[in-house]
């Protein structure tokens, strides 16, 4: 029995809502740091380890999992490891010292590291392939609302009822999407695991030039966003002296941003070719970083200019994900699709290590110029993807269907 809306299947948006699970539970605990650091009785700065354990495991964790040769359906690893995950932050009730919390981070870091691969391999390989870039983009969208949403509401949660009660919300998000999937994720797998292979096997399709060059282009996209994004509330009030409250309508404006951002980029993907959208986006969010890096010169600016800006930047920003990950699977194949995004998503926390450091260094050397370094970092991952771009156009596998059926006729 198939689960249909308007929108797509349930299962798209049960994935997404695993999606938003994982994402909101990397960064919960920021909003509740100064809680969890009086009840362990450590400062915050070694409590916001807490924060930095769960990023390391899951880059480290997400292709370990993806790589070992095991016949596992999809549908299977994505409720086992939403188990787990949700077990992990139920179990912060029953603790209230450092140790402990921090092994059920890793724990909780370890099954999200098999839970966002597989979703987005699964949102792939089931799309119909005249939508796989919507249904792409459709799973991303769960990681924009975690930043848009599930932080603030776990925040909230945890001032009104304790900061354990932030991680039991954690655990909620994944046993809903668990029971989603459960009831509507199709079982019939044949793409997923057809035959036990072996490590070499599964690594095969990685060992290309090209998939190469698209990791490389995933961690400096990545460095060049979070570069801008980890030190904007600096950035802006230096730009428009923007007070904490409006900088939270801002931060709200932005992420409405990135949700469009991510649904416009993947029906694009699906009308067009994903390195071309990927070059419009890109050249979009150098723009908007030079339009930043140009303000900060005649600053103070109003502070509606600073909200169109960044709306776009978040947009832009938020759209090339979709595109990256479409490139990816066509490179990769559909049978090494989970390896794929498993790889890709620790070339994500790769990016986001180098992006922080780069902005932190421009924001202690001069911080009007991170908007300049951000758009350097995205536009040497354009030039670098530029060849990849080419060469996936020119191979006939990789035509959209809409191309197909226009030679055909």
């Amino acid at each position: 029995m198939k689960f249909l809306t308007r929108a797509g299947p349930v299962w798209l948006w049960a994935l997404t809502l695993a999606a938003f699970a994982v994402q909101t539970d990397d960064y919960i605990v920021i909003g509740v740091l100064p809680a969890v650091s009086h009840t362990v009785q450590l400062s915050e700065t070694a409590t916001g380890q807490l924060v930095t354990v769960y990023s390391l495991t899951y880059a480290l964790a997400a292709p370990m999992w993806a790589l070992l040769p095991l016949r596992i359906p999809r549908r299977r690893a994505l409720c086992g490891a939403l188990t787990v995950f949700g077990a992990a932050n139920f179990a912060v009730l029953l603790v209230d010292t450092y140790a402990p919390l921090m092994a059920l981070r890793v724990l909780a870091a370890l099954a999200a590291a098999l839970v966002l691969p597989t979703a987005l391999a699964a949102a792939g390989a089931e799309a119909p392939p005249q939508r796989q870039g919507r249904y792409l983009a459709t799973v991303m969208t769960g990681l924009t609302g975690a930043v848009l949403l599930g932080v603030p509401a776990g925040t909230w949660i945890g001032a009104l009822f304790g900061w354990r009660a932030t991680f039991l919300f954690g655990g909620l998000l994944g046993m809903g999407a668990l029971l989603l999937l459960l009831r509507t994720l199709p079982r019939a797998e044949a793409h997923a695991f057809p035959e036990r292979k072996s490590l070499l096997d599964m690594l095969r399709p990685l060992l290309n030039g090209a998939v190469t060059v698209i990791l490389v282009v995933t961690a400096l996209t990545v460095a060049g966003n979070l570069a801008f994004q980890t030190y904007i509330a600096p950035f802006l009030s230096g730009v428009s002296g923007v007070s904490p409250t409006v900088l939270a309508v801002l931060l709200v404006c932005s992420g409405i941003g990135g949700l469009l951002g991510t649904q416009a980029s993947g029906r694009l993907i699906d009308r067009y070719t994903p390195g071309r959208v990927f070059a419009l986006v890109s050249t979009v969010f150098c723009g908007a970083m030079l339009a930043f890096a140009g303000l900060w010169l005649v600053r103070p600016v109003p502070v509606a200019l600073t909200a169109v800006l960044l709306v776009g930047w978040s947009a832009a920003a938020w759209a090339v994900p979709p595109s990256i990950q479409s490139l990816m699977l066509a490179r990769a194949g559909t049978e090494a699709a989970a390896q794929a995004m498993a790889v890709q998503s620790s070339a994500v926390y790769v990016g986001a290590a180098l992006g922080g450091a780069v902005g932190g260094g421009f924001l202690a050397a001069d911080r009007g110029l991170i908007p300049a370094a951000a758009a350097g970092l995205a536009f040497l991952g354009l030039v670098i993807m530029l060849p990849a771009m080419r060469s996936h156009t020119a191979d006939p596998s990789s035509k959209t269907n809409r191309e197909v059926e226009t030679e055909t006729a």
